[in-house]
């Protein structure tokens, strides 16, 4: 029985949706999962022909003694794949180990390590200044005295994804502070700090076969103006000048061929600021969320689709056979607590052009203000022949959602 492998989802978005999809065409889906909720809820993933329980998703070595026990079991094992960080190069790793098509693990695992990923781009312009905390080489006031005139910084954790563990520093306390934060929070390894570049943010979608690039979309991202940098808002397409385009395009061709991926798909997030592209983070994988019913509703591409004929060995087709404006809107809380009940999802349905309402709490949640992209509760995805109308369709849609909330 052809069997497609999976290290680690999410509960919705890309990751989910891959295996969805991988059921459509007919393959035995395998999900490795670390997470114990799953298997309670486990009738929830009609998609999921098998789920096996993984302490750890990074013990290669275990992974690898289940994947034989499937072959012993008579599974044609046809590929092995993660779209969560930092299960991807994992995966592509035991897929070189298998014989099974060749995804560039090197440059993946590049990408998947902030501080590799900042060293190997650093000669080019596209690259913020930045430099690196190593605990054991000075205090933490001698390397804040040290850069503080660079300030504003963002600082991060080399292996956060979602933002996660991603934070702006304005003053030296902030800074001090940051540092032992993200030291607490991780005691091994150094923080990356980047010097803060204003601008619109943009998310591009690539996909490389055989070392030919095509970039699939190009998205404007509304980014919450606080401390964390959440997400709320994504717009398709983005609006770029012939000559904006063509420097980015630019851009991207010459950090991926840096980076050194040949066959793999990832996304990159850029800011434009002073008539300059420079390269906010690259990730190995397609992004999560809403990503890929914002490209299929705006462009007709099913993107997790052509990933997965990727790592099938089979040639991605990326056909645009639609050219739809696409908004997408998220929503957060402002307060801690205990939800009550989600009102309003319905209603919001039946809005002209909203093509997606999705919420995720269950009653009885914890909700918190975010500090990830995780925390992000529900979305609505509207489309139109222009943005604006989009836009706004998605908007007057989103106002009919309530989180009934207990404040803890």
């Amino acid at each position: 029985m052809d069997t497609i492998v999976f290290i680690g989802c999410y509960k919705s978005g890309s990751s989910r949706d891959a295996i969805t999809i991988a059921a459509e065409m007919g393959y035995f889906t395998v999900l490795y999962t670390d997470r114990l909720k799953f298997l309670e809820q486990r009738e929830e993933f009609n998609e999921v022909h098998q789920m096996v329980y993984i302490k750890s998703l990074e013990d290669k070595n275990l992974l690898l003694e289940g994947i034989e026990r499937l072959v012993e079991d008579g599974k044609n094992i046809k590929a092995c794949l993660s779209l969560i960080d930092p299960f991807v190069s994992i995966a592509a790793s035991i897929s070189e180990e298998l014989n099974l098509s060749r995804i560039t693990k090197e440059a993946l695992d590049i990408m998947e390590n902030k501080v590799k990923c900042r060293e190997k781009l650093k000669h080019l312009p596209y690259t913020p200044k930045f430099f690196i905390y190593e605990e054991n080489e000075r205090t933490i006031d001698e390397f804040t005295d040290s850069i503080k005139k660079y300030l504003p910084l963002v600082l991060k954790y080399p292996k956060s994804n979602g933002s996660k563990d991603v934070l702006l520093v304005t003053t030296s306390n902030e800074l001090k502070k940051g540092i032992t934060q993200l030291k607490r929070a991780s005691s091994k390894g150094p923080i990356l700090l980047e010097k803060y570049i204003e601008g619109k943010q943009f998310l591009v979608e690539v996909i490389v076969y055989k070392r030919n690039l095509t970039i699939v979309c190009v998205l404007e991202q509304e980014v919450a103006r606080k401390k964390r940098f959440i997400v709320l808002g994504y717009q398709f397409p983005a609006q770029l000048s012939t000559d904006q385009y063509a420097s980015l395009e630019n851009a991207i061709n010459l950090i991926i061929q840096e980076i050194g991926l040949e066959n793999g798909s990832c996304h990159l997030e850029f800011r434009y600021s002073n008539g300059e592209w420079k390269l906010i983070e690259i990730n190995p994988r397609i992004a999560g969320g809403a990503m890929n019913k914002i490209v299929f509703h705006g462009t007709g591409i099913n993107l997790v689709k052509e990933v997965l004929k990727l790592h099938l060995g089979d040639e991605p087709l990326i056909e645009i056979n639609k050219n739809e404006c696409v908004y997408v809107r998220y929503v957060t809380v402002e307060t801690k607590g205990i939800l009550l009940k989600v009102t309003g999802k319905n209603r919001a349905k039946k809005y002209q052009g909203v093509k997606e309402v999705y919420v995720k709490p269950r009653k009885g949640s914890i909700l918190i203000p975010p500090l990830s992209m995780g925390d992000r509760y529900a979305y609505v995805l509207a489309t139109a022949h222009s943005q604006v109308e989009a836009k706004q369709l998605a908007h007057n849609a989103l106002r009919e959602i309530k989180f009934i909330i207990e404040p803890l």
